[in-house]
């Protein structure tokens, strides 16, 4: 017990360049709190005393801003950064060395009895805001950018982005912690897409001028359609899909 507590407060340290002191993170963190809080209602919980688990969430919740369900089951060196609006179902399932941050939920999809929130592997880091629902896997490893919403597994080591989530350029994966779930150079493969249709636009609209060139050497009037072809600026939309 008093090791686990010990490795929470450790894990605060090599994910928060602002915490200071052990004194600081057991008085001023709600993450430690709360984790603190979930092990005694998971404890009650599966000692059959499932009301007074219950209203133990309920005062952390109310003290922290964070709502763990007493079902849910939590791996070692958790931490919860910020923590404000962070929600995890009763099915949730959370692996070792994870990160979450403020306003993530772990959410369920199904009123069936049974599995119905996320399994989250080890290492996985979750951006703030982001949403990941249903009972998905999210692989060890991963990481989920701020404000995803996740609704279909996500592999090993992957980065997933967007809403709906899509993963990013496999390429991107890289070991290590991505403080929020992602770094400032992902490849995402729909700006990728895009950029490809604005390249294969500019050929085309020079296939399409030498052709109007040729036909200008044949004597053919194309002054209308010179006058009315459209104004197109690939490198301006580049620039803004970047």
């Amino acid at each position: 017990m008093f090791q686990s507590i010990k490795e929470d407060i450790d894990s605060v340290f090599a994910r928060d360049p602002a915490a200071r002191s052990v004194f600081e993170v057991i008085t001023c963190y709600p993450g430690f709190h709360a984790r603190l809080v979930h092990r005694m209602a998971h404890w009650l919980w599966y000692a059959k005393l499932k009301w007074l688990a219950r209203f133990l969430s309920h005062l952390g919740r109310f003290l922290t801003g964070i709502e763990i369900h007493p079902g849910a089951t939590i791996g070692r060196r958790f931490f919860i950064d910020h923590g404000m609006g962070v929600v995890i179902g009763e099915t949730a399932e959370i692996g070792d060395d994870c990160t979450l941050y403020h306003g993530v939920t772990l959410g369920g999809t199904s009123w069936k009895e049974g599995k119905r929130h996320p399994t989250l592997g080890n290492g996985v880091v979750v951006g703030a805001g982001a949403k990941i629902l249903g009972p998905i896997t999210i692989g060890d490893s991963a990481k989920i950018g701020s404000n995803a919403v996740v609704v279909k597994n996500v592999p090993m080591g992957a980065t997933a982005a967007g809403i709906p989530a899509r993963i990013l350029d496999e390429a991107t994966k890289r070991p290590g912690f991505n403080a929020y779930g992602i770094s400032n150079d992902q490849n995402d493969p729909l700006a990728q897409a895009i950029h490809g249709l604005l390249g294969h636009g500019m050929v085309v609209d020079k296939r399409i001028n030498l052709i109007l060139d040729q036909l200008e050497k044949m004597g053919v009037n194309i002054e209308e359609e010179r006058a009315t072809a459209d104004k197109f600026d690939p490198n301006y939309l580049n620039k803004i899909v970047d």
